[in-house]
């Protein structure tokens, strides 16, 4: 038997639940509601650990880094969650945030045994996904020893990327080779072991945290909107209409029409309206402003 695994929080018993079995339905639903309560406060207690997280991976991506999510399992199906999301969301280059689950994308919908376990496979990864110093490698287990992520985070470390841990244990294995460690301890789960539940809830927490704010400083949020969001489907071409006549005060019509002549580039759009520029002027001025779009309209009024 595993004697780390064994005496870890993740894989205790948790007495609140232990006649969970013998409960009503509303019974039930009132423990799980009271257990996931904890969450957040497991996350506020970590906020200084993932504010130098984001940090560190603004500091990297604006070098030409990428930041990567490592996980298996529930882990992995997180991150490579939060990681396809951001491309709609911002923009983003489908390279610029990655996921990579143990097992690769079967994985995602079929749980593949013992993959986890392979140490060597983490390790590869690195490899094939060629990383560099200028990378973030984000390692994702609720026990913070699953062999798959500290295999990648080893060979990380020795590529000289970046590392974080996202764990759900306190004095972890990953945290002893990681930059930084994010430790989530929410306690025993409602059903022992079963870390898909209050440990990967906090988990999704501090993901939405990382990228979020990462992509806020990237400048690619003005005020609270999504201006650099990509209209692939016709619920993101008319959230991107009316982000357009929100932050200009246009008609529809107008917007569109704005949308157009900017190549459907929210931002830009934004910009030729809020300055009076043509399309390439406004691009010219929003890449000297580090695609920040508040400093480029300020720049452009200074003209």
């Amino acid at each position: 038997m595993d004697q780390y695994l064994a005496s870890s929080i993740t894989e205790s018993v948790n007495p609140k639940t232990k006649h969970i079995d013998e409960c009503t339905t509303h019974e039930i639903l009132t423990l799980i509601n009271q257990e996931d309560q904890i969450v957040t406060e497991a996350v506020s207690k970590e906020l200084d650990s993932i504010a130098q997280a984001v940090d560190l991976i603004y500091g990297n991506l604006r070098k030409g880094g990428h930041m990567l999510y490592v996980g298996a399992g529930t882990s992995g199906r997180l991150g490579v969650l939060d990681a396809s999301e951001c491309p709609p969301t911002y923009g983003t280059e489908p390279l610029l945030v990655q996921g990579h689950i143990a097992g690769g994308d079967e994985a995602l919908r079929h749980a593949i045994e013992g993959c986890e376990d392979d140490e060597e496979a983490g390790a590869r990864l690195m490899d094939e996904a060629h990383v560099t110093g200028n990378d973030v490698v984000i390692g994702i287990t609720a026990s913070g020893a699953a062999p798959y992520v500290i295999g990648a985070i080893k060979r990380a470390k020795a590529l000289n990327a970046a590392t974080i841990a996202v764990v759900n244990n306190n004095d972890s294995k990953l945290s002893e080779i990681c930059d930084i460690c994010i430790a989530l301890i929410v306690g025993p789960e409602v059903i022992t072991g079963s870390t898909r539940m209050k440990s990967g809830t906090a988990q999704k927490l501090v993901l939405n945290m990382l990228t979020t704010s990462v992509m806020i400083k990237l400048g690619k949020v003005y005020n609270n909107l999504m201006v650099d969001l990509k209209a692939s489907n016709k619920k993101l071409y008319e959230r991107a209409i009316r982000i357009v006549c929100q932050v200009t005060g246009v008609t529809v019509e107008e917007a569109k029409e704005a949308l157009e002549q900017a190549d459907m580039r929210v931002k830009v759009a934004i910009m030729m309206i809020k300055t009076g520029k043509n399309y390439a002027d406004a691009c010219a001025l929003l890449e000297s402003a580090d695609n920040q779009l508040k400093r480029a309209i300020s720049m452009a009024k200074e003209v």
